[in-house]
């Protein structure tokens, strides 16, 4: 692509993403490394969770911080299970289904969906600190250039950065060089790995973004924009 196209590409690009973001060109590129906009290509994978599978027993959330961590602690885990009650009066037919009459119970799995360009945590990132890597294009966290902003999370619609106190670091899903462990231990078969789509669009968000806009792209249901 000659230099020229290319500069186009990005300047058009960034503005885009700008808007996802409900930040201005100029306040998007100060952010930059040298007016940067990061291009991650597509990674190989991404996780796809099973509510309906789901046993709510934790042991992918330990499984993910002792692998990454080396000690047990789920609040920093990559990814997450909640589990609760969804309250309200139920439909004629969920009468009866051994649910109770006034809540039903539920399973919610949050999962980094490893989102396609433009990818909401790596254009906030001040530092430059997200990239694809080499060997999954999993989007992952450079510890040596993260500054510990949080600026990952709150960009995030789904809020998958974690941020360890005890580091100052933040940390994604980096699928676990193609073999993640939560899938490993799940003992119901509810997490799968599986070839990557873009699953930004049929999950709904749990936090608006920077600005408060990131609805406007990444849509609870399917479709276009």
């Amino acid at each position: 692509m000659p230099d020229s196209t290319r500069r186009v590409f990005l300047v058009r690009g960034s503005l885009t993403v700008a808007g996802l973001l409900g930040l201005s060109a100029a306040d998007l590129l100060a952010t930059r490394p040298a007016g940067a906009v990061p291009l991650l290509v597509h990674p190989q994978g991404v996780l796809l969770a099973e509510a309906s599978r789901c046993v709510a027993c934790g042991r992918c959330e330990l499984a993910c911080s002792e692998w990454h961590l080396g000690r047990a602690q789920p609040s920093l885990a990559r990814m997450r299970v909640r589990s609760g009650l969804e309250v309200g009066l139920p439909d004629r037919a969920e009468q009866g289904g051994g649910l109770g009459e006034l809540a039903r119970s539920q399973v919610v799995h949050d999962t980094c969906l490893q989102c396609p360009h433009p990818v909401p945590c790596a254009l906030a990132c001040p530092e430059g600190a997200i990239v694809a890597d080499p060997a999954t294009g999993a989007r992952v966290v450079e510890a040596a250039r993260c500054t510990g902003c949080g600026m990952c999370t709150e960009a995030c619609p789904w809020a998958m950065p974690v941020l360890d106190a005890a580091t100052g670091k933040a940390a994604k899903c980096d699928l676990c060089g193609g073999e993640p462990r939560c899938v490993a231990e799940c003992p119901s078969g509810a997490l799968r790995r599986v070839t990557w789509r873009d699953l930004t669009r049929e999950t709904p968000v749990i936090q608006v973004g920077v600005g408060g806009r990131c609805g406007d792209c990444h849509r609870p249901t399917g479709g276009g924009r």
